[in-house]
């Protein structure tokens, strides 16, 4: 069986259940941009030397597409989520406690590994941001927007610890300059 359908060369795409919509509709583009944070997901797992978040990501990765299966139609079991945000805390926890207190906004940088964790969780944001539209016009379960919430603040102390192991100082926000909002 080819990969290509043809269906959606008009610009439209089926949901679960056999509904077509849009590329374009709102609700679409939540799930496209799943798929990217996903797809961030394997290039950051990939990169990674420990088999216990690789194994760790792979399991949000499914969920993901849970996820978004979910928001397409499908009658997917959210049951997990809920565990899996415990799970996060768990690890955040362990992680601030190896790092430095932050007492200032960071920049997002340094390696290349800890540069590509925070695109990551820039896109797990917006997806973050997409779906709470989303909600505004259909239900969305609750358990998804806890779990993106703190997918990306497990991102942001992964990224902090890939840079902290590698030696790299974190580059602070000075914020505004006083002189320069005097102009």
């Amino acid at each position: 069986m080819p990969i290509y359908t043809k269906t959606g060369d008009s610009g439209s795409t089926s949901l679960f259940g056999g509904k077509r919509v849009l590329k374009c509709e709102e609700l679409v583009d939540v799930y496209g941009s799943i798929d990217e944070l996903n797809s961030w997901i394997g290039k950051v797992s990939s990169e990674l030397e420990s088999p216990d978040v690789q194994v760790f990501l792979s399991s949000i990765q499914s969920d993901l597409f849970t996820i978004g299966s979910h928001l397409a139609g499908w009658k997917a079991d959210l049951k997990e989520l809920p565990r899996r945000v415990g799970e996060m805390e768990e690890r955040i926890d362990v992680l601030d406690d190896t790092l430095p207190k932050l007492t200032n906004f960071i920049l997002p940088g340094g390696t290349k590994l800890a540069s590509e964790i925070h695109l990551a969780r820039a896109v797990c944001r917006r997806v973050e941001r997409q779906t709470v539209s989303l909600g505004q016009k259909q239900p969305v379960d609750a358990r998804i927007l806890i779990y993106l919430n703190r997918l990306s603040d497990l991102f942001f102390m992964l990224a902090r610890f890939i840079n902290h192991e590698a030696g790299i100082v974190e580059v602070t926000w000075s914020g505004i300059d006083r002189n320069e909002k005097k102009k």
